[in-house]
């Protein structure tokens, strides 16, 4: 059986507040609203909008939306540290690439709360330790599971991955489709949006990015460094 080892509470300091739960101004800390206060929010809204929250059609709309921003903004709740924690070290000295590529996701907008949908690739070099291959997708989510823009999310994935593992380099390729942009405002539908994030051996060594990219099948015209 591979042997675990659990990321210690100092390894865990270095990761902004602002990516913990439960931080002052989040959802899980104090100051937030109760849930039939979000109802009457909502209630507002559809007035504001022009109709009419009391009749038949929308008498239950306000409940439905909270509980579905309970599953749309989960990411608030959960901590990228624990995600992480366990790590394996019996890897019989594999040092190559691990790669997770199309991790699809469903995220929203901060600017509209609106969807933002797409795919995300890890790559990352082991330094003695792996973590398990669903861990990734399962951090791709907690932070798509909250309001983002996306360069943001490409920033925060690779850094949590690079501050908790410590591997010799990590890489995040990040497309995503904005329905901000292709539902409202300019109408731009098929348009796309591609950001990356490069550390260590991946920034370093021009080769190693390259092999990165040829393995998710991105020649790398239209990557976004961030």
């Amino acid at each position: 059986m591979a042997a675990d080892k659990t990321v210690s509470l100092q390894e865990s300091r270095t990761l902004k507040a602002a990516d913990r739960p439960g931080q002052p101004g989040q959802p899980g800390s104090d100051e937030r609203p109760s849930r039939e206060e979000a109802c009457a929010a909502v209630r507002t809204l559809i007035r504001w909008a022009g109709d009419d929250p009391d009749r038949e059609g929308l008498r239950s709309t306000p409940d439905r939306v909270v509980r579905s921003y309970e599953d749309l903004f989960s990411g608030y709740q959960e901590d990228p540290i624990v995600l992480l924690q366990k790590t394996f070290e019996e890897v019989e000295n594999y040092d190559e690439m691990v790669l997770l590529r199309d991790i699809r996701f469903e995220s929203h907008c901060e600017h509209h709360i609106l969807p933002i949908i797409g795919q995300a690739h890890i790559g990352y070099l082991p330094d003695r330790r792996v973590v398990g291959v669903s861990k990734l997708a399962r951090l791709v989510d907690l932070y798509a599971r909250r309001m983002q823009i996306q360069e943001k999310m490409t920033a925060q994935i690779a850094n949590t991955i690079d501050e908790v593992l410590k591997p010799k380099g990590v890489a995040v390729v990040i497309e995503g489709t904005h329905q901000c942009m292709t539902t409202r405002g300019v109408h731009k539908p098929g348009a796309s949006m591609v950001t990356s994030r490069m550390l260590g051996g991946f920034r370093r060594d021009a080769r190693t990015r390259r092999e990165f990219l040829s393995m998710i099948g991105e020649g790398g015209s239209r990557i976004v460094q961030v």
